[in-house]
């Protein structure tokens, strides 16, 4: 059966896994704890004979899919509002996440979800055709290794998006944010004036609410859940199918937190 020390060796995967699935750092860190309580309640619940990376997610995934986190029965229901207990329900945004993001094989993933890996395959191609019609943003990226923010801008490019501009110290991206108002940031962690891309990326949000990105080669660093941590964390070096898969959560999550169009005033009720 899985250890506790691989089960801790395999919470940092499992905490960005979570974040990016709930959309925010509280909701996924809660989701994460629910699901160690889960394990220290009922350990059997672990896969026995599995490796303890696909052990631990299989166990999450089936927490997530089996209704435990229902609102009215789940006692973290204070911080899992509709909208985002709808996005984690889908299987196509499970199938993908856990294919993109985490590098699970097709077959490892019919077992979490318990469906047969066509039905694997045909979720993923559901999750390609979501992401070619996603509503393309302009993007600022703030890096400062040229290499990575020329591959982060074709990749970018590729996927439908423009480029608001390129910064690489804390000045420079705050004063492209005031200029190009961008829909979503793709932020380093350590800046070439040795400046901290999270503090850039903060006092942006001071004047405007852009989701944001970061990437950083160590992400270890940042999901340890003791103290405020990014929601979206992107390894360096990045992967494509990565990439694709944080765009398209932030982009979902910011198309469902923006509120529907007030409907037109009724004609009538001026008579």
């Amino acid at each position: 059966m899985t250890s506790a020390a691989e089960v801790r060796l395999q919470l940092p995967a499992l905490r960005r896994f979570a974040r990016a699935l709930a959309g925010s750092q509280t909701q996924g860190d809660a989701l994460v704890s629910r699901c160690l309580q889960t394990i220290i309640e009922t350990p059997h619940v672990l896969t026995q004979g599995e490796d303890a990376r696909a052990s631990l997610f299989g166990c999450f995934v089936q927490l997530v899919g089996a209704g435990a986190l229902d609102q009215e029965n789940n006692a973290a229901s204070d911080l899992l509002h509709v909208r985002t207990l709808q996005a984690m329900s889908q299987p196509v945004r499970l199938a993908f996440l856990l294919s993109a993001l985490e590098g699970f094989r097709r077959e490892q993933i019919a077992k979490m979800l318990r469906c047969s890996q066509p039905t694997v395959d045909e979720l993923i191609a559901a999750a390609g055709a979501e992401i070619a019609d996603r509503i393309a943003t302009l993007v600022l990226i703030i890096e400062d290794e040229p290499l990575i923010a020329l591959d982060l801008e074709t990749e970018l490019r590729e996927l439908g998006h423009e480029i608001s501009g390129v910064a690489s110290t804390h000045r420079e991206a705050v004063l492209l944010a005031r200029k190009t108002g961008p829909g979503l940031i793709l932020a380093d962690i350590q800046l070439a004036d040795d400046s901290s891309g999270l503090e850039a990326v903060n006092e942006v949000l001071a004047e405007f609410s852009i989701p944001v990105i970061f990437v950083t080669a160590f992400p270890q660093r940042l999901l340890t859940g003791d103290k405020p941590e990014p929601a979206f964390l992107l390894s360096k070096p990045f992967d494509r199918n990565a990439l694709r898969a944080m765009v398209s959560q932030v982009l979902f999550f910011e198309e469902v937190a923006r509120p529907a169009p007030s409907a037109p005033p009724d004609p009538l009720s001026r008579v």
